[in-house]
């Protein structure tokens, strides 16, 4: 886990003095995250503390920063230093703000190459403020690690990862700012969402960006997008315990109350439900991948940061808990978003539906020979059901429809490609004149030209 702010900057300032280096770090933020880690050490007051604050709007803290950004790069950190202050006092427990008021401040005294620029320098003698230069650390960031002086002490190496985390943060942060999803398009996994399913989110690792969505009448609309965490080792998680974050297409399965759960996760979770169909299906193994917020004394956690779940602020989290539903709501995790058109997606719905509307055509008709060859050999059901126990289970469906059509309502589509090309497909399945049905999910694959079930299960 990060180190506090308080003690972020207390390590940051242990190493200055050991190298003999005077580094204005920002008074009123020491205080205020003194405070704060003093708060933190209490859990009584801490829980008073956090209950009294004043809830915090989503986003709110990013643009902040993203505005302190702008205007050092534009040269403008005179203008920049008192948001900055402002966003500290408001926030003690944004590491990168705290990071980026000591930068501002430092650069009152001597010349900042970039974010966290507090390489030890040789003792020289004090001189009276400069007024006050650019700062240009959003396109810095990147810039040679100046060398460390001679006779100076390095940085202790938890203050470089630290620092380098910080750094990696911000670059994402502002890069997803410059270059935003092209209007109007959405992932290409959503082939097709139901007017019942009316959120859906998606995750970006590469880019450390979560995104939102609401299922309107003119399709997945863009609501809110926001900086996430994955894991400590990235993404594509294969076996319990090694601190990867799942790649593929979920579900959320519950909310949970943050009153039942240790304020190491924040504001509350969202569990999905990993490992899914495909991954069993792959030998996958772990559980207790969430969607969840931060501890009180961190704002946000560095990009690679967690043991498998998605991590966001507890502001941002706060505002997907009040919006999603369990159950219904899909979320897709991908190394790499692939942005385009719904109407470049509409070839491939239509493609799709007609091989499911063969499969509804063959299990309406009770056409078992034609039915079984949409079916994988490796078929597996729920509680481990094979294809031999699982066509009884579809002749007496068949039989029970009595001639009846079948029909399949509020149908979602979803479509994973990695090594092979897998649909999640869910619906009500309804005989004609009943009022309601069981809702299933069905998992296919594609095989050549040919698609098969590989999974199938009521889940409602």
């Amino acid at each position: 886990m990060p180190p506090t702010p308080a003690s972020f900057h207390q390590a940051l300032t242990a190493a200055a003095v050991a190298a003999g280096l005077a580094l204005p770090l920002p008074t009123l933020a020491r205080k205020q995250t003194d405070v704060a880690a003093e708060a933190a050490s209490k859990p009584a007051v801490r829980k008073k503390a956090r209950k009294a604050a004043p809830a915090a709007r989503d986003g709110d803290a990013e643009r902040r920063l993203l505005e302190i950004s702008r205007l050092t790069t534009q040269g403008r950190a005179r203008e920049a230093l008192p948001l900055a202050e402002r966003l500290v006092r408001d926030h003690p427990n944004f590491q990168l703000a705290q990071l980026t008021l000591g930068d501002l401040l430092a650069a009152r005294a001597r010349p900042v190459a970039r974010v966290g620029d507090v390489q030890p320098q040789p003792a020289a003698p004090a001189q009276p403020p400069e007024p006050l230069p650019g700062l240009r650390f959003a396109t810095a960031i990147a810039a040679p690690r100046p060398q460390t002086p001679a006779g100076a002490a390095p940085l202790p190496e938890a203050a470089t990862q630290t620092l380098a985390s910080l750094r990696s943060e911000l670059r994402l942060r502002v890069d997803s700012s410059k270059a935003p999803p092209p209007a109007g398009s959405i992932p290409s996994q959503f082939l097709q969402l139901p007017t019942r399913t009316r959120h859906a989110i998606a995750m970006d690792a590469s880019r450390s960006r979560l995104y939102l969505f609401e299922n309107t009448d003119r399709g997945l609309v863009l609501l809110a997008d926001y900086y996430a965490s994955v894991g400590k080792l990235g993404t594509d998680k294969v076996v319990e315990g090694d601190q990867r974050t799942p790649l593929g297409v979920y579900f959320i399965t519950s909310r949970l109350d943050p009153a039942t759960l240790r304020d190491f996760y924040g504001a509350g979770a969202l569990p999905i439900n990993y490992p899914n169909p495909l991954d069993r299906s792959r030998g996958k193994t772990g559980s207790g991948i969430w969607l969840h917020g931060t501890p009180p004394e961190q704002f946000s956690r560095a990009p690679l940061a967690t043991d498998g779940c998605v991590v966001v602020a507890n502001p941002d989290l706060q505002r997907i808990l009040r919006t999603v539903e369990p159950r219904s709501t899909p979320v897709v995790i991908a190394q790499r978003l692939q942005w385009v058109s719904p109407h470049a997606l509409q070839a491939e719905r239509q493609s799709f539906d007609a091989v499911l509307d063969a499969w509804r055509a063959a299990k309406s008709q009770g056409d078992m020979q034609r039915l079984l060859r949409f079916y994988a050999p490796e078929f597996q059901g729920l509680r481990n059901t094979g294809l031999a126990d699982w066509t009884h289970t579809l002749r007496a469906e068949s039989r029970a429809l009595a001639g009846r059509d079948l029909q399949l309502k509020d149908k979602s589509l979803l479509r994973w490609t990695d090594s092979s090309d897998t649909m999640v497909v869910t619906f009500g399945e309804v005989a004609e004149g009943a009022r309601g049905g069981a809702i299933k999910r069905q998992y296919w694959t594609r095989k050549g030209a040919h698609w098969q079930i590989f999974f199938e299960g009521v889940i409602g």
